[in-house]
């Protein structure tokens, strides 16, 4: 699956996007960012505060539980502020 990062989530990984494929047990959105800590330093500092993260799957904005089972793309971003 492609993931994209967005804003300082692509700044602290060094990476705007990365083909991946996750172990069969990260089933949820929530379980991906865990799974995505876990491989490394810069990471860790990406994802040090999951639940600020937020997701889309697809371009469709989803929740921590959603599952990403036939997932093409799931993009993860930090809060959006308007003005």
């Amino acid at each position: 699956m492609k993931l994209k990062y967005f804003a300082w989530v692509r700044e602290r990984i060094g990476v705007a996007e990365e083909n991946l494929d996750p172990p069969d047990s990260v089933r949820t959105v929530g379980e991906l960012i865990g799974w995505l800590a876990g491989r490394g330093e810069t990471y860790a500092y990406a994802f040090e505060k999951p639940g600020v993260i937020r997701a889309a799957i697809d371009q469709t904005h989803v929740k921590p539980d959603t599952l990403i089972a036939g997932a093409h793309e799931v993009a993860l971003f930090p809060p959006m502020t308007g003005g």
